[in-house]
């Protein structure tokens, strides 16, 4: 899995990239939290839930039921969210989402169960560039964690900063050409 700092770029990149008017601050940050909350799931460890398990690690709250739930659940609190319906349940549901979409280009693991329950068939990209992390506080001072460090920003960081930009630069010019 990548980092739990590195599931939160892709909210924070789209999130910051269309802006307060579209993404308030309260549903920017629902949407970062909901980028790390599948990862509870290692709450099952502790449990004795075997990792292939649908409620093991990588397994139901990685699926995209469990982020459209999620945006869902968002969409009834847009209100407090200070967001409109709409775009707090896309938002949620996308952040959601893209965590157990980054962990299937991760090197390691067992898949992820995106399609669960309709299936609890594990899934990986066809490319698996991201390092995947390990578990505890060694992760920043090992050779190991360098690697994974260094792999996070190439693969999810830059492209994140990207979409970041472009998304910001398309807003500018939109409110550019509604001003004239």
């Amino acid at each position: 899995m990548p980092t739990i700092m590195s599931h939160i770029a892709v909210p924070l990149a789209v999130g910051i990239g269309l802006g307060p008017r579209i993404i308030s601050r309260r549903l920017l940050i629902t949407g970062t939290l909901a980028s790390a909350l599948p990862d509870l799931d290692v709450i099952g460890f502790r449990l004795h839930v075997d990792y292939a398990d649908a409620f093991g690690h990588r397994g139901a709250t990685h699926s995209l039921v469990f982020a459209f739930l999620l945006g869902v659940l968002a969409l009834t609190l847009a209100s407090r969210l200070h967001a409109n319906r709409l775009p707090a349940f896309l938002f949620v549901a996308f952040s959601a989402a893209s965590h157990g979409l980054l962990d299937t280009f991760t090197s390691g693991g067992l898949g992820v169960g995106l399609l669960w329950p309709l299936s609890e068939r594990r899934f990986f990209a066809p490319w698996r560039v991201i390092e995947v992390s390990s578990f505890g506080t060694h992760l920043f001072s090992s050779p190991r964690g360098v690697a994974v460090m260094y792999s996070e920003l190439l693969w999810v960081w830059l492209p994140a900063i990207c979409v970041c930009a472009l998304l910001y630069a398309l807003r500018r010019r939109y409110a550019a050409q509604n001003d004239k």
